[in-house]
């Protein structure tokens, strides 16, 4: 006669607190240790002796999955072979989500917009995601998921956002090729949404940013301070570009001798070419830097590791050490609020300054320059209220 399996519930699973085995039938049953800890197991006879396969706690692993373990292991046994030695031979098979993610990657470096998109891909699935990195790729669960989410998810929204739908799609590669099965843990509808509070959607001013007032008394202090990242945000700031623009730029892309920048369309956010025009501090700054070298490839604000541009967090250490609150991206939303309320530029001429996007297709058409020589005229006039140092407030 058959043996009975299924013997427990998912009541009977949560409520048992005696220590010991307890059958669900067919070879599986719950182990409660002395602490209360639950985990499965699944016994079986092999060469005349009982075995033993662990298959994961009850924590990660509810009734259900863990019956579907178990008739996996019968069915190997079925087979004539070892359920725990097969598992291994499997688990050698299995690539790590470090592997899976390297390779989804590589594969799909074409298709990113450009080289600082790669980038954020490849930093937030090293550095957030480093706890995945080192667990077979099937054996990731919503638990291992969640604890790389929540630590950042409410600090840091967005990035918390973009990395559990970066894990999502490596996974369902990893599916895609036979390395996992059934439902992906990473998934937000239906699944992560009941699981952790919706994020607020952002707004226009979702950086911190400092009042355009109080920026010309902030510059004055940010000259006082030593070293490249502190003149790579002083940089940034007097071009109201973003900071990757900035940590990024190579010799190549400077004219000094024009005054002008041309930053190289696969390094802006909108894909196009985008020229800024030099004030003469900014071409002070340049001329400093270029003592330490300006070889056409190289950075122009060179990081600590050689043939590396400052890092990600550089100009970000340098506000924090300084004890203001605000973003570097925040700096281009005071040059914007300044140009609206302090100046008589056309809004147009502030927004080509910021190499944003302006009217629909049939407009940008019939204004196809750049207005460079009235953005020059801005810019100079950013300069000179930056270096009044507010005295003029």
């Amino acid at each position: 006669m058959a043996r009975a399996i299924k013997k427990l519930t998912a009541r009977s699973v949560a409520t048992i607190t005696v220590p010991g085995r307890h059958s669900d039938g067919g070879g599986l049953y719950l182990v409660v240790d002395k602490s209360g800890a639950k985990r499965w197991v699944f016994l079986f006879r092999r060469d005349g002796k009982l075995r033993e396969m662990g298959l994961g706690g009850l924590h990660s692993v509810p009734l259900a999955k863990a019956r579907e373990l178990a008739e996996e292991a019968r069915a190997t046994l079925h087979a004539g072979k070892n359920p725990i030695e097969a598992r291994r031979e499997n688990a050698r098979r299995v690539p790590t989500f470090g592997d899976v993610a390297d390779a989804y990657l590589k594969a799909m470096e074409p298709q990113f917009r450009n080289v600082k998109h790669i980038a954020q891909w490849h930093m937030t699935l090293k550095v957030y995601a480093a706890p995945l990195r080192p667990k077979l790729v099937s054996d990731i669960t919503t638990d291992d998921v969640l604890s790389v989410l929540k630590p950042i998810w409410s600090t840091k929204a967005e990035t918390a956002s973009r990395l559990r739908g970066r894990i999502e799609r490596v996974l369902d590669a990893a599916k895609a090729q036979g390395y996992r099965s059934g439902e992906n843990p990473a998934a937000w509808r239906g699944h992560l949404a009941n699981l952790l509070p919706k994020r607020h959607r952002l707004t226009r001013g979702h950086h911190a940013a400092m009042p355009f007032r109080e920026v010309p008394a902030f510059v004055v202090r940010l000259r006082e301070r030593d070293g490249v990242a502190a003149l790579a945000l002083e940089f940034t700031i007097l071009t109201a570009a973003r900071s990757g623009e900035t940590r990024e730029a190579i010799w190549k892309e400077f004219d000094l001798k024009a005054s002008l920048w041309t930053i190289p369309g696969e390094r802006m956010k909108a894909g196009r070419e985008h020229r800024v025009p030099l004030t003469p501090r900014a071409l002070s700054i340049l001329k400093q830097l270029a003592d330490l070298g300006s070889v056409p490839d190289h950075y122009v604000f060179p990081g600590s590791k050689p043939g590396r541009p400052l890092s990600v967090m550089a100009l970000d250490m340098v506000l924090r050490r300084m004890h203001v609150d605000v973003t570097v991206h925040g700096f281009r939303s005071a040059f914007r609020d300044w140009c609206g309320e302090e100046t008589v530029f056309a809004r147009e001429v502030a927004e080509a300054a910021l190499a944003h996007v302006v009217g629909d297709q049939t407009e940008r058409a019939y204004r196809r320059g750049d207005a460079l020589q009235k953005r020059r005229e801005l810019m100079q006039a950013w300069s000179n209220y930056l270096l009044s140092g507010g005295e003029n407030e």
